[in-house]
């Protein structure tokens, strides 16, 4: 059992080609079973395409001597890729870890895929070190400025987001480059390593958590079982234990476990291990999730709280169908926004959604109010932002678990962030038929107005009102609901008069003398009552406004005022 050792998962992110595995490789003291582009087509692309990882061994920094039992630091290394097409492996990877490394190529600075790095870094971990890889491409005579000038431009570009304090680490991982002849010492590494054990912490852990276990290889061992390797994302296993492949609907006897060669006999979350159950076929789980039996459902719906992330720069609509990264899939959903307009902070929980409050209903997701740049729409901004997402096939859904969309179907190569919106999974709906069985629950509403004009006075506390409604609507929907009269007055809509759709409606406190003189009465005929001799043109008509509210989802489409 590895009680002596602390595990921080350790995520390696950057654009295409800037060093990333390269730089795992340098570090590392022990290789996984997939690490360091071993997949074939790694190698044949000659680009990392799948999750790496390897480890580094050091000793526990001074800062965490008093704060914990264990004697060494184990740094996972999660080896991200970096091309465009492959963000969705980026993207599970990324919640794996606890730190993040943003490896840049120092010769060609940020590029898209470094903001998209970037951006799921903020989402997944607070923490970041940032990595001036290959410094040995520079000019001799200029490398110390270059590599100034590129540390304040960094510096510059995370100020406003939450890795302002990031340090920066010069680096060459491989002098030379993969063509040199002589292999050369890796530069600066020792520095980013003190770096590591100064930045390095004691992360939270989910041990009473139910299993979680996130799969990223599988293979056959003849006289064993099936291997199973990752990364235990929350509980704890121990052998013998049942857990479930919810993906392949079996479940399995833990029969051993190892991390990183060494057997143990328990491990927890963020412990990077393999895990040798009874024999099933390895073809069926290229990656995805075995967990505690039972734990994580298929589901067709989901309600998220959710964020628009401010480098997309395009709309986000409802009823639009964008790519949604939820826990370790990606799948396409069509999207629903609505808003909670008061601020139930103090008395409900963040990660709970209550069926019971009134929504907004919202034609696109509205940006982050804390965003200088659409600082001119902050007063439409609800105080919390969700979004319902209907899914095109059934999902498996961790419960709690992180939500990112994307436009991923977006040009690889435009200079544009693909990743539009984030948050967190907060209630989700097994149900194929949902539309008629939980969709009625849901109290979102939009904001409506009809305008009409008074027809004349019946007598001082009762008018008729007409050009509000169409003769075939359902008048009773509205009985009960307050009106205003542009001359000040309020009144409710008391019952439907006649069929052309004109309406009944009592004025509680009477009619303004000044109202009465413009109005016709039930006994008068137009134009008579003040000028018997019709010289005098008819007076503006008195207008009526009624504000409501209309449940969208709700099936008697009940009528509702603010």
């Amino acid at each position: 059992m590895a009680s002596s050792v602390l595990n921080l998962n350790v995520g390696i992110l950057g654009h295409v080609d800037c060093g990333k595995t390269t730089l795992a490789k340098a570090l590392s003291t022990t290789a996984s079973t997939a690490s360091f582009d071993k997949n074939p087509q790694s190698q044949e692309r000659g680009i990392t395409i799948d999750l790496g990882f390897s480890s580094l061994l050091v000793d526990i920094p001074e800062h965490l001597k008093n704060s914990c039992l264990e004697e060494q630091l184990q740094l996972t290394l999660v080896d991200c890729p970096g091309h465009a097409s492959l963000i969705r492996t980026i993207i599970g990877g990324a919640q794996i870890i606890d730190l993040m490394l943003l490896v840049i190529d120092i010769t060609k600075g940020m590029q898209t895929q470094t903001a998209e790095c970037l951006v799921v870094g903020e989402v997944t971990c607070q923490k970041m070190i940032v990595v001036l890889n290959k410094t040995d491409l520079l000019p001799e005579g200029q490398k110390q400025a270059l590599i100034d000038k590129m540390t304040r431009k960094m510096k510059l570009t995370l100020q406003n987001s939450v890795f302002k304090d990031s340090p920066v680490v010069s680096v060459s991982a491989k002098p030379g480059g993969s063509e040199a002849v002589s292999a050369s010492p890796p530069v600066g590494l020792q520095d980013l390593i003190e770096t590591l054990q100064k930045f390095a912490f004691i992360p939270k852990r989910y041990v009473s958590s139910p299993f979680l276990f996130a799969v990223d290889h599988c293979f056959s061992v003849r006289g064993q079982g099936t291997v199973m390797t990752g990364t235990v994302l929350q509980g704890t296993v121990n052998i013998n234990d049942t857990v479930e492949i919810p993906s392949i609907h079996v479940t399995r006897k833990v029969k051993s476990m190892q991390m990183f060669r060494k057997p143990v006999e328990c491990s927890v979350q963020g412990d990077r291990i393999g895990l040798c159950v009874t024999q099933f076929d390895p073809r069926q789980l290229e990656r995805g999730i075995a967990c505690m039996p039972g734990y994580v459902p298929a589901i067709s719906l989901a309600i998220v709280s959710v964020q628009k992330i401010k480098y997309f720069k395009g709309n986000v609509n409802t009823k639009a169908k964008f790519h949604i990264s939820i826990g370790h899939e990606t799948v396409m959903a069509k999207l629903s926004f609505f808003g909670l307009l008061q601020d139930f902070s103090n008395t409900s929980e963040d990660n709970a959604f209550d069926f019971n409050k009134e929504y907004k209903f919202q034609n696109e997701l509205l940006p982050d109010p804390t965003n200088d740049d659409e600082g001119a729409r902050a007063h439409e901004m609800p105080v919390k932002q969700f979004a319902m997402l209907e899914f095109e096939k059934p999902t498996l859904v961790v419960p709690k678990c992180l939500v990112i969309g994307s436009k991923l179907d977006s040009d690889i190569h435009a200079k544009t962030c693909r990743l539009a919106f984030w948050g967190h999974l907060l209630e989700s709906v097994e149900d194929k038929n949902y539309s008629t069985t939980v969709l009625p629950k849901l109290k979102i509403y939009k904001e409506k107005c009809k305008c009409g004009v008074v027809d004349r006075a019946c007598n001082q506390y009762q008018v008729i009102g007409k050009s509000m409604f169409k003769k075939e609507t359902n008048i009773q929907l509205f009985v009960g609901l307050q009106v205003e009269l542009s001359t000040g007055e309020t009144g409710v809509i008391e019952s439907s008069f006649g069929q052309s759709g004109k309406v009944k409606i009592h004025i509680p406190d009477g009619l303004k003398e000044s109202t009465s003189v413009l109005l016709p009465s039930m006994t008068k005929k137009k134009g008579k009552h003040s000028d018997p001799q019709n010289t005098l043109p008819d007076p503006e008509p008195i207008k009526i406004v009624l504000h409501f509210r209309r449940y969208i989802y709700d099936p008697k489409k009940e009528i509702i005022q603010p």
